[in-house]
């Protein structure tokens, strides 16, 4: 079904079937889509506000029967306080290096993200992947319009891990990230969540929005260590008011 959400934005919409829920056993899922050619700053905050997260130039959101428990949280930056055990993580860092430029994908990226995936395959029972360069540019490159970055991670001149976000009116978006998992003494996806803190308070947005958290899932339940945060707490239509509490 085609829609406009604002003049000259065409989009379409569609639904999953239920399936078997990657973050929950015993648990189905189901999916809304909306998928935009040409995502827009105001169309992305906003359907980003409401609850949808952006792969590509897809936009999606959790449209389950029987579940509730994927939890829209976004951190309130100008309240947050570094802990003591993240003081730490910004010690182990004092000498990566950082570089912000548009997405891109490079046999590097494509061997980071590779070994990334085995090795929560091992620890984590993920599904086996791969993925090739259209897949990597379908998921991370298209759509990014302006707004959406790369951050790149650098130790001793190795690049060692990828944060692929948006930065928004009102926050940055974390679209995803994997590191190389040969440098895990360096805690990358704490340092790069802290690092993002960083760069909202310095460009003066409020918001880190962290997709979905889910208290049964190891691979997501990390998220409510970073307080304070908000949850969503409704469904909203594009035109409706998010509610945040």
């Amino acid at each position: 079904m085609k829609k406009s959400l604002e003049l000259g934005n065409d989009i379409v919409e569609f639904s999953t079937l239920e399936s078997d829920c990657v973050y929950q056993e015993n648990r189905l899922m189901r999916m809304r889509y909306k998928y935009i050619k040409n995502p827009t700053l105001s169309i992305n905050s906003k359907l980003i506000k409401n609850g949808w997260r952006r792969f590509g130039n897809y936009f999606s959101r959790p449209e389950c029967s029987s579940c509730t428990d994927c939890l829209s949280l976004k951190i309130d930056v100008k309240n947050f306080k570094l802990s003591k055990s993240q003081k730490r993580v910004y010690k182990k860092n004092k000498n990566t290096k950082i570089l912000i430029q548009q997405p891109s994908v490079t046999d590097k990226h494509l061997d980071v993200y590779q070994r990334y995936h085995k090795y929560k395959q091992l620890k984590n029972g993920w599904e086996p992947t791969s993925i090739s360069y259209s897949n990597y540019e379908d998921l991370y490159i298209s759509g990014h319009g302006f707004y959406g970055k790369e951050i790149l991670y650098f130790a001793d001149e190795k690049l060692v891990g990828v944060d692929l976000v948006d930065f928004l009116e009102d926050g940055i978006s974390a679209i995803y990230f994997y590191y190389d998992p040969d440098f895990l003494h360096l805690s990358l996806g704490k340092y790069s969540l802290l690092k993002q803190i960083d760069f909202a308070r310095e460009l003066e947005l409020d918001w880190i929005y962290l997709g979905y958290a889910v208290k049964n899932c190891k691979s997501l339940n990390y998220k409510f260590e970073y307080k304070p945060y908000k949850i969503l707490k409704n469904n909203p239509n594009y035109n409706e008011e998010a509610i945040w509490l």
